[in-house]
This record gives C-alpha cells, structure tokens and sequence, in this order.
C-alpha cells in the first residue's frame, strides 16, 4: 500500500518538480536545462557498445567532491569500463564536468517514477549502480532489482535522527532497504542502523571522504594567498548556509573587539548567493574583497616571479567567490570554521580541512556528520562552538595561542591520514561484483 501511494505522489507532485526546476532557474540557469534527463530521456550509450558500465550516482557538489577518489580509482583499475556520474543539481554536474571532463559519462538521475528510471536503465544498461551515502530511492531500488543491475550503497551513513524516521514506517523501510545488493557504511553505528532497517550484506569500510585530497597546486596557490595577505590571523568559514552567515558575520564582529586585525574568509556553499552575502558584508560595514577581482592578479603576479599584489589591510571579509578552490581557501587560514552548523542543517564535512592540517571549529548541528565530528573533537583536532558568542570566543582564544592551535593542526593532519583506506576497500567489492555480472 505504501509503495502504491509513493508512486501516485510522484505523478501529482512531477509537474511541481517541474515548475521548481524553473523557479529554481531564476538563481542558477542550470536547473532549466536537460529536463528531459529528469524523466529517463537520456542519449545512453550506442547499442553495440558492450564496455561494463560503473554507474555512480553523487547527488550534489559535495558527493560528487567525495566520490572523485573513487571514481579516479575506478577509471584506473577498470580501464575497459565506463563509467558514467549521474546528479540532482546543476552544481554536481558542474562538479563532476570540472574534476573529470570527458573521461566519465555524465547525465541526471530521473526522478523516482517507474517508467521514467526503467529508461534511464535501458539508455544506460548499467552493469553495476553506486549510489552515494543516503540516496534510497524505492522506485530505483525496485527497477534496478527487475532490471537484475546490482545496487550498492556506497560510503553509507544513518544518523540516529534518520533513523527514527525511517523506522516509523516498519516493513516498508526493511522491504526497500532490503533491496541492496550491498550497503558499504562509514561506521560501526551507521552499519547498526542499517541493519535494523533491513539492509543485507552490510560491511563497514570507512568514509570515503577521507581519501579526498586537494591537488597540490591547489595547496601551493593558497600558501601564495596567504603571503599576500601577510601576517595577520586568517580564519575561513567554509560552506556557509542561507541565514548563517549573518551569525557567522556576528561572531566577527565580537572577534575583531579582541583581534582587530583579524581577516575572515568567507565562502558561501552555494554559488548562485555570491552577490547576496556579498552585499550582505557591505550592509554590516565590514570592507569586502572579492576573490575574484583580488587573487587571479596576485597568481599571476607570483608566477612571473613579481611578488605578489598585498591585500589591503583594510580589507576584512574575503569572500570565496569560486568554485573547486575550497582547499585553498583551507591552506590560506589559520583556523577553519564548518558551514551548516550553527543552524540545524546537519553539517558540512570537516575532514578536507582536517586534511589540509588546519584546526577546526564547528558548531552544534552535525547530524549528517555525527561520527566524523565526533572522532575530530576526540583526536583534538576540532572544538565544537554552540552560537556565535562562543564562535568568537574559541576563535579569539586560539589565536592568542599558537601552540594550541599548532597542536590542533598537526592532530588534524594525523586524523585525516589515520583513517584513509576507504576507496581501495570500495573498488575491490566494485571489481568482485562487476566480474559476477
């Protein structure tokens, strides 16, 4: 009964879904084109084409960030594969098109509507689908079984608040959950749940994300940002949400009583709100630079042997507006502060700045990244702040402390290599199934 009332809605609300891809348009052009990639209408590859096709899907920017270690992988230990990244949003293709370019098919993922995935899976012919860490849909779950293409919830988590949810809806949830092949979890807790919600063949892994790693390029140019910022205390708040910025903004405000030559790196989430938090700084009289106007001169300057154009010390908000250089950004602060925290959003991963070796700060909503928070704040490599009044406070006591916050530093860096392994443990489960096929 559940299952037939999920499908209905899905032909009440597609022509909705439709209208948001449009509305949605106004702020990022990309939601209004390939729509009809969103009901199955896909180009697929040539009939006589019988490569293996590795299907990933990564909803958004941040999957598609986290499955790039595996997808490299992939494409190195399966050169007679193809492997096509399937998104939700105009930002993950972009993603995907920027870190891959032509080496990976790309298109979107339909909705979840029978005979629009059944034409998704007879453009494609998948041998084998990846799907990123909470992406149950039960209409793909059930096409993919009728197709007999094998499913696997890779990097997969269940937090306790999840959880709950899905366990109101008894044998329902067991009856899709059940319907992996395989489900690949983060942790221990997330494999629990898992299990009671009625997923098989659960092994625990590790998060994939852990494998991620900013190019060194990318390294080397914020080491160059940070010279021609000079000296002063640098922090970033990363993956800022719509409202948080504001708060973000507040814990600046009270920073800069203590430390008035601080400078904050400020990088929106999302790129359609570059010129709204921007015009956001100016209206709270904080002097602005952008980094697009600022840092494209001082590369060019540094890569001619030149120096480097200074920012001005009157500058105090840098905001990030660009896409792909979040591990700059990271290489160029001092401290590091995770977006989608201080509001109940459930969180931005921390472990790429950890990564980098940079002390992180975080604020009470991690409810998509219990663990890792968790395993940060014991290895002391993150403190988690609960308002901005006590972001200001740890910001301002670490800055005061350089032993502290090099401390932090280096226990971040030794966290993030502690817990790598995770994409070879994937590929190898990849490689057994696609052989079975």
């Amino acid at each position: 009964m559940l299952r037939a009332i999920y499908r209905a809605a899905w032909w009440l609300i597609a022509p909705l879904a439709v209208l948001r891809l449009f509305i949605r348009s106004r702020r990022e052009r990309g939601y209004r084109e390939h729509i009809g990639e969103r009901f199955g209408y896909a180009a697929g590859r040539l009939p006589e084409d019988d490569a293996p096709l590795i299907w990933v899907h990564a909803v958004s920017v941040g999957e598609t960030r986290a499955a790039q270690p595996l997808v490299d992988a992939l494409l190195a230990a399966r050169p007679d594969a193809r492997i096509l990244l399937t998104h939700m949003t105009p930002g993950g293709r972009a993603t995907g098109e920027q870190l891959f370019g032509k080496r990976v098919l790309r298109c979107y993922l339909p909705y979840d509507m029978p005979h629009a995935v059944r034409r998704f899976l007879h453009a494609w012919r998948p041998s084998l689908g990846l799907v990123m860490e909470t992406e149950v849909w039960p209409t793909l779950i059930d096409e993919c079984k009728r197709a007999d293409v094998p499913l696997v919830l890779t990097n997969a988590r269940m937090s306790a608040r999840s959880f709950k949810r899905a366990a109101k809806f008894g044998a329902g949830t067991h009856e899709v959950f059940g319907g992996f092949t395989r489900v690949l979890a983060q942790s221990p807790s997330d494999a629990e749940r898992l299990t009671a919600l009625g997923a098989r063949n659960v092994a625990v892994l590790g998060n994939l994300k852990f494998d991620m790693a900013s190019p060194p390029a990318l390294i080397a140019r914020g080491r160059e940002w940070r010279r021609a910022i000079g000296e002063r205390p640098v922090w970033v708040a990363a993956s800022t949400r719509e409202g948080e910025e504001e708060l973000v903004l507040q814990a600046f405000a009270a920073l800069k009583d203590a430390v008035p030559d601080a400078l904050l790196i400020l990088v929106p989430r999302h790129p359609q709100r570059f010129d709204e938090v921007a015009a956001l700084v100016e209206r709270k009289n904080f002097k602005l630079e952008r980094r697009s106007r600022w840092a494209p001169a001082a590369a060019a300057a540094a890569s001619a042997h030149e120096g480097v154009r200074l920012l001005p010390q009157d500058v105090s908000v840098l905001l990030g507006d660009s896409m792909g250089e979040m591990g700059a950004y990271y290489a160029a602060a001092d401290l590091a502060f995770i977006g989608g925290s201080l509001l109940p959003l459930g969180g931005q991963n921390l472990i790429e700045a950890c990564a980098v070796g940079v002390p992180v700060l975080i604020g009470p909503h991690v409810f998509n990244f219990t663990q890792a928070t968790a395993d940060a704040t014991a290895a002391g490599a993150a403190l988690q702040v609960q308002d901005p009044a006590d972001l200001a406070r740890a910001l301002r006591e670490l800055f005061n402390d350089k032993s502290r916050r090099v401390a932090m530093g280096a226990a971040a860096a030794a966290f993030a290599s502690r817990h790598r392994g995770a994409t070879a443990r994937t590929v190898d489960v990849v490689e057994a199934l696609v052989s079975d096929v």
